[in-house]
C-alpha cells in the first residue's frame, strides 16, 4: 500500500493551508470631536459600542473633546470598520456628525 499512487488509493490527502489574517495587524478606532455631538451622546456610543465602563468612557469623551481625538479601542480590521460604521450610522441616526476614523497600529 506504501507503493501506491495515493491519487487512486481512495485516501484523502490534507494539504494544510495558512490562513494569514486579512488585516495583519490590528487597527485603532479613534473618535472625532466635533463642536455639535454632546458630550453625553459620546459617552453613550463608547459605553454601548466599545462596552466601556462609565469612568473610562468619560475619560475617552474628554480626551476627545480636549485632544480632538480619542481610542475607543483596538480590533482586527473587520471588527474596526464595522465598529466605525456603527457609529457613524448611530450619530447620523441621532442627528449628530460624530464621526470615527480607523488606523493601523
Amino acid at each position: 500500500m506504501g507503493d501506491q499512487d495515493p491519487r487512486t488509493t481512495g485516501d484523502v490527502l490534507e494539504k494544510t493551508k495558512t490562513v494569514i489574517e486579512s488585516t495583519l495587524g490590528k487597527f485603532r478606532v479613534l473618535l472625532l470631536n466635533d463642536d455639535y455631538t454632546p458630550m453625553d451622546f459620546v459617552v453613550q456610543v463608547l459605553e454601548s459600542i466599545f462596552h466601556r465602563q462609565p469612568a473610562e468612557a468619560y475619560r475617552i469623551m474628554m480626551q476627545v473633546h480636549t485632544q480632538g481625538s480619542g481610542v475607543a479601542g483596538v480590533y482586527t480590521h473587520e471588527v474596526a470598520e464595522t465598529k466605525v460604521a456603527t457609529v457613524v450610522d448611530l450619530a447620523q441616526d441621532a442627528g449628530y456628525p460624530l464621526q470615527a476614523a480607523m488606523e493601523k497600529v
